[in-house]
Order: structure tokens, then C-alpha cells, then sequence
């Protein structure tokens, strides 16, 4: 094997992640033996499945250029709503989930709605609607759970196939789309185009603040989702659900590939990514790491991830300088 092929193998951000994700496994392995047991595995396959919608939540709009600092509280809304649909109002599962999905399809509709008609940035629209959504949380839960959830609405979160989470293959589902929705459709090559170059897009007659609506829309549509997903992992619709994706958001969009430059996403990176980063929690859990500095650890891998483009193309710079000054001496 010479040393081009594996240059190329390791530029491919999914397999540095994949690398990453087996040595991590294999030193909790053999610091814990409890690490590979089954019912590990269906745990961290499980949060994994959510942190995918919760990274594609995010990814979506970053895609495109932009953010969205009320990921959370979106997820967070539409718990709230389910939570009341199933216990206040007595509805139906189904109908549940779909005022879950329509909340957060209505929550992505307005960001996008905000950044293109005002003409605002997307950080001070999101960070607005942020303590918005909030507000709402807040006052429709007055900040009590809803706990009278019917045990039928957790097959999906408590749910296995061949021992594996249910919520596993609806993520591979949603990622497998997302794969060909930026491969082979118009919308999907849309997208790419006003993250990549919005003015150069302009000038091909993309309608960018279209494109940039579609995308804060499927960005709400993931958030709710990731919402009804933990409602039916925990059986109960909690106030302060989301409050702490906004780090999980970001990081495993940004070391599953997604480029903060807009342009970029990776369905595969996403997926692997979000096994990296539920395997640090849960094996520092199984090591009896200090859980205090969880956070401190989460912050410096994804800064790390962050840091290895540059780095890269700082490499590749200086080993072209050198190969330019070699071939002039």
C-alpha cells in the first residue's frame, strides 16, 4: 500500500472519523468489558440515532451559509407540543406527531422567513427567535413535564429490530435520503450552490432565498423530529429538552464533514460522527471518567475537528512551496 493511496484514504473526513470511532472503541473495550456488551450498544446506537437528527438539524443551515442557534428550543417546542396533544388534549399518537413535525416545519418557516425578507443575518434572526420559542416552552409547560404518556408512543425510542433501535434505521432512512437528495435532485444541487458561492448562484438564476427558506424548514422539520424521538426514549415530554444541543449540533455536523463555509454536508460523516461523540460520553461513564469535565472534553474534540481542514491545507501549502523551490533550484 504506498503512501498516495492512504494520502487519499485519510483526505476523506469519514474515514478519519471511522478510524477514530474503532480505536476509541477498542481502549473503552479494554478499559471497561461492559462496553461491548449488548445493551450498551443498543444505548449508544440509540442516543447516536438522535444526535444524527440533531446534527442534520443544524447541518441543513450551515449548508447554505447560515446557522441556528434555536435548534433546541425548536426540538424543545415540539416536545412541549406532543407532551400536550397526548396529555391535555387526549389526541391520538399520530396525530401527536404531526402537530410535533408541523411545529417544527412552522418554527423553521419563520427563521428562514425572518433572514430572507428582512435581510438579516441568520445568527441575530435564530438567536431571537431562540428566546421566542423559549417563551413558549416556558408558558404552555409552566415548566412541569408532561409524564401521562401512553407506553404505545415508545415503540419508536424503546423500540429494536435484530438488536438494533428502531430510531437507528429511521436515521439511516433520513440520511440515505439526504445522500440523494444533494446526488441527483435540483433542490438538492440548489442548496449546494448558495452555500457555496450565493452570488455566483444569483447569477446562474438560483433563487437563493428560496433555497435558503427550504433549508431552515427541513432544519425545524429534523429538530422536531429529533423532539418526538427523545419523547418516546423517555416516555415523558420534559421543558428542558434541547437545552444542550446546541454543542452536539455543531460538532457532529463539523467532524462529520459539514463544511462551516457552507456547500458541504456528509450524510455518511454524520452518521460516524455521531457514534464518535456518543462513545466519548458513554465511555468516559464506563471509565468512571470525571462527568463534571464532559463538556471541556466535547468543546476540544470539536475544536480539533474544526482545526484539521486549515492544518491540512496549511501541510499542503508549505509542501507545494517546498516542491515550487526545489523544482527552481
Amino acid at each position: 500500500m504506498d503512501n498516495h493511496f492512504i494520502r487519499r484514504l485519510f483526505s476523506k473526513n469519514e474515514a478519519s472519523v471511522t478510524v477514530a470511532v474503532l480505536v476509541l472503541g477498542l481502549i473503552f473495550a479494554i478499559a471497561s468489558p461492559n462496553f461491548m456488551s449488548g445493551y450498551n450498544i443498543y444505548n449508544v446506537s440509540r442516543t447516536a440515532a438522535l444526535y444524527m437528527f440533531i446534527a442534520l438539524s443544524q447541518a441543513m443551515v450551515v449548508l447554505v451559509g447560515g446557522m441556528n442557534l434555536s435548534v433546541g428550543y425548536i426540538g424543545g417546542l415540539s416536545v412541549i407540543a406532543v407532551g400536550y396533544a397526548l396529555q391535555t388534549l387526549g389526541l391520538p399518537n399520530w396525530v401527536a406527531v404531526l402537530i410535533g413535525l408541523a411545529i417544527g416545519l412552522s418554527a423553521g418557516l419563520v427563521n428562514g422567513f425572518l433572514i430572507t425578507r428582512l435581510k438579516l443575518s441568520s445568527f441575530v434572526v435564530t438567536l431571537a427567535t431562540s428566546f421566542v420559542f423559549k417563551g413558549l416552552i416556558t408558558g404552555i409547560s409552566k415548566g412541569f413535564p408532561y409524564t401521562d404518556i401512553p407506553d404505545s408512543f415508545a415503540i419508536l425510542g424503546r423500540g429494536s429490530f435484530l438488536g438494533l433501535p428502531l430510531m437507528l434505521y429511521l436515521a439511516f432512512f433520513v440520511l440515505s435520503f439526504i445522500w440523494y437528495l444533494f446526488r441527483y435532485t435540483v433542490t438538492g444541487r440548489r442548496l449546494l450552490a448558495t452555500g457555496g458561492n450565493e452570488t455566483a448562484a444569483k447569477m446562474a438564476a438560483i433563487n437563493t432565498d428560496k433555497s435558503i427558506v427550504i433549508a431552515n424548514v427541513f432544519s425545524g422539520l429534523f429538530a422536531a423530529i429529533a423532539g418526538i424521538c427523545s419523547v418516546s426514549m423517555s416516555c415523558s415530554a420534559q421543558p428542558t429538552t434541547g437545552a444542550d444541543w446546541m454543542v452536539y449540533s455543531f460538532a457532529v455536523a463539523v467532524i462529520g464533514g459539514t463544511s462551516l463555509k457552507g456547500g458541504v454536508i456528509n450524510s455518511v460523516g454524520i452518521f460516524i460522527a455521531a457514534f464518535l461523540i456518543v462513545m466519548i460520553k458513554n465511555g468516559l461513564v464506563m471509565i468512571n471518567a470525571n462527568y463534571y469535565y464532559e463538556q471541556t472534553y466535547l468543546g476540544l474534540i470539536l475544536l480539533i475537528a474544526v482545526s484539521l481542514n486549515p492544518i491540512s491545507q496549511m501541510i499542503k501549502s508549505m509542501r507545494k512551496k517546498r516542491e515550487f523551490i526545489g523544482r527552481k533550484e
